[in-house]
């Protein structure tokens, strides 16, 4: 009898927690309100009452990144965007990346034609770059793929200058053909009918591969890093006729540079106003990583100004300067993955006095993910975090050292590992606010703050 009064009241306690807890769904329960109970909806947490599945996965096309099926406008509510964890910023656009017929995914861009006022989205892939017509992201326009030059790479980067994109790739060591591709972006007004196979207007093939480009475009130079020339430091080219590159020297002094920026300097340092400066960010796997400030106003006669060192050093990545030019933000790509660090840290650099920049704090974020690429426009840091997705920082404060997260629209949902997936990199300059990303899985994503 004893027993009996025990087995009935754990049967009792387990239909009661059954029906009380909210972890335990019901059978005819429907979360997302599309007249598809859960036990039969292929995505139960997004609206998708017609149950379409390209891909007969078993997951919907509306939450399955895979499908190749476009996504247009998802808002963020209640902290998701369909499938994506979300905070302050709505999916205006999902593009996956087998609609381009690639693997992987890598660097992005944008451009605003002059003329119209458009909006173009330019994304590398491990096998060429593709161009987007996203001015109206309910309407985008694949619009084709220049291929690569040579065999396939999982590093490609493009930048923009006077209309045009320049792309280079971090080829393997034996292939030294691609050199730097030059596309004139106006030819993607008139495209009669995409998605084309475009071919370049010029072909930079003075150097082969390399892994990353930057241009000044106030001076119309562009700096090839990471190539098999100058010891991997920085490459001049003369871009200021862009179908017509011209070589105009380098620096090797600092070894290898990973990225860099160049400005036409108008910042604190009066010693340098006006000056042509590049920062360089010069990871080295086992070797020396920090970040160099170089003059290379005179091309034949570039110099060093200053070298900066930090503790727990893994790979210098990549960094950017606020609008004033008084703070240099920098990423480490690798001490989160080698346990340096616990959470995604950031460096942030005092450039008040360029022969002595100074450390002035680390900024940790929420999750151990591998930080990226990162850009600022006005007070916005927008940080390429990988498998943490896109997070943007509130830098109004970044005199004192303060940054502060204040949005975020995560592409790999799956966990914040520090790994090799999700966002590659971010383009946040766009005028509409559209801000283009990159994912190495799932393609390009166009997203807008609430």
């Amino acid at each position: 009898m004893k027993l009996y009064k025990i087995i009935f009241f754990f049967i009792c306690f387990a239909a009661f927690a059954a029906c009380s807890s909210p972890k335990i769904k019901l059978i005819d329960e429907d979360l997302d309100n599309d007249g598809i109970v859960n036990t039969k909806d292929n995505c139960p947490d997004t609206a998708n009452p017609n149950q379409e599945d390209t891909d007969n996965d078993g997951i919907g096309d509306v939450c399955d990144s895979d499908s190749g099926v476009i996504t247009n406008k998802i808002p963020c509510e209640n902290g998701f965007a369909g499938q994506f964890p979300c905070n302050g910023y709505d999916l205006l656009l999902h593009i996956p990346i087998n609609t381009f017929q690639a693997a992987e995914g890598n660097d992005c861009w944008g451009w605003t034609d002059p003329t119209t006022n458009k909006e173009y989205a330019i994304m590398g892939l491990d096998n060429g770059t593709v161009f987007i017509d996203v001015t109206d992201t309910e309407n985008p326009i694949y619009l084709g793929k220049l291929p690569t030059a040579t065999i396939s790479s999982p590093w490609r980067d493009i930048k923009v200058y006077n209309n045009h994109a320049f792309i280079v790739a971090d080829n393997s060591i034996s292939d030294n053909t691609h050199g730097m591709q030059v596309f004139d972006l106006t030819r993607l007004r008139d495209v009669s009918d995409p998605p084309a196979t475009f071919t370049t207007d010029a072909h930079f093939t003075t150097f082969g591969k390399a892994h990353n480009i930057v241009i000044n475009e106030d001076s119309g130079f562009a700096y090839v890093v990471g190539s098999t020339q100058y010891s991997g430091g920085p490459l001049f080219i003369n871009i200021q006729d862009p179908k017509n590159p011209t070589s105009a020297g380098g620096y090797a002094a600092d070894g290898y540079s990973h990225d860099a920026q160049v400005i036409n300097y108008k910042g604190p340092d009066s010693d340098y106003t006006g000056k042509e400066i590049l920062v360089g960010s010069n990871g080295e796997v086992n070797g020396t990583n920090e970040v160099v400030v170089v003059d290379v106003t005179n091309k034949a006669n570039p110099v060093n100004i200053s070298k900066i060192s930090y503790n727990n050093e893994a790979y210098t990545h990549q960094g950017w300067f606020t609008d004033d030019q008084r703070y240099f933000i920098v990423g480490d790509e690798l001490d989160e993955m080698t346990g340096k660090v616990g959470k995604t840290r950031i460096l942030i650099f005092d450039m008040l006095d360029l022969d002595n920049p100074q450390l002035l704090n680390e900024y940790y974020g929420p999750t151990e993910a591998i930080d990226h690429n990162g850009y600022i426009k006005d007070n916005t840091f927008y940080l390429a975090n990988y498998r943490a997705g896109v997070r943007m920082h509130d830098i109004s404060n970044i005199a004192s050292g303060t940054m502060t997260e204040t949005g975020y629209f995560d592409t790999y949902p799956e966990n914040n590992n520090p790994d090799f997936n999700g966002v590659w990199s971010v383009y946040p300059f766009f005028n509409s606010g559209n801000i283009v990303v990159s994912d190495i899985e799932k393609g390009l994503f166009i997203l807008k703050k609430k």
